[in-house]
């Protein structure tokens, strides 16, 4: 499904990083995979051990990682930008707002950066494909999350605006937004391993589970191919029924 694409993922070691590096190898798609751990040699080797097939970068700087990527291939078919911060909880009584722009800056100043590096040569090549993944929480809201879900809310409203202005150059955008998705950051496994705490984890989900993160990735990659050329501008939830 992917045979040929070029790939870029950031932050590959958090959120959905790995499961969909995994699928994307899978499906035949050349993965270059960007992650603040990888400054080191080991940390690198140690993913591109984990995860066969994948090339992970050094470079950090949003226009330095995409440099790397056309360097050694000439080309990007598709950038995911899987921005990842913690969930902070805070009321806004007890929110600081450094805190909040730290927040803003690690889940959309960052993926609008790599966006824009992206966009500059997929409006050169005619075709490409931008996908944020963010969270569906916006949709109802998370007291006392207000930090967390205002910027996964700014990425989604960036999607859908950036699919407009750069869909006449043939570039589709959308988000994938993902919530219950099992993920030891949001579930720990002892959580989950207590039958009373998932049954309450569970309850407003009306399929009655957590999502996977394999399904998440193939999600992933329907939208990286070429099968979701007409798909644009699109908020697609990940989230059993909740969103």
């Amino acid at each position: 499904m992917l045979k040929n694409k070029i790939i870029l993922i950031t932050d590959a070691t958090h959120f959905v990083g790995k499961p969909g590096c995994t699928v994307l190898a899978r499906e035949g798609a050349t993965v270059y995979a960007q992650d603040d751990s990888f400054t080191s040699t080991a940390d690198r080797e140690a993913f591109e051990k984990a995860v066969p097939g994948i090339v992970a970068l050094a470079e950090q700087e949003p226009a330095d990682v995409v440099a790397a990527v056309l360097a050694k291939e000439g080309r990007l078919d598709v950038l995911i930008n899987n921005d990842a911060y913690p969930a902070v909880k805070a009321t806004i009584d007890d929110a600081e707002v450094d805190e909040f722009r730290n927040a803003l800056e690690g889940l959309m100043v960052k993926g609008f950066a790599y966006a824009k590096y992206a966009s500059a040569h997929m409006k050169k090549a005619g075709q490409g494909k931008i996908i944020f993944i963010s969270s569906a929480v916006p949709k109802h809201g998370l007291a006392n999350y207000s930090m967390y879900t205002a910027g996964r809310g700014g990425a989604n409203a960036l999607a859908v605006t950036l699919a407009r202005e750069l869909g006449p150059f043939n570039i589709q955008v959308n988000a994938l937004a993902p919530n219950f998705v099992e993920s030891p950051t949001y579930f720990p496994q002892e959580l989950l391993d207590n039958p009373e705490t998932y049954k309450k984890i569970v309850k407003p989900i009306p399929l009655g589970r957590l999502g996977k993160p394999q399904e998440a990735g193939e999600y992933l990659a329907f939208l990286s191919s070429d099968k979701s050329d007409f798909i644009t501008g699109q908020v697609l939830n990940f989230a059993g029924g909740w969103a």
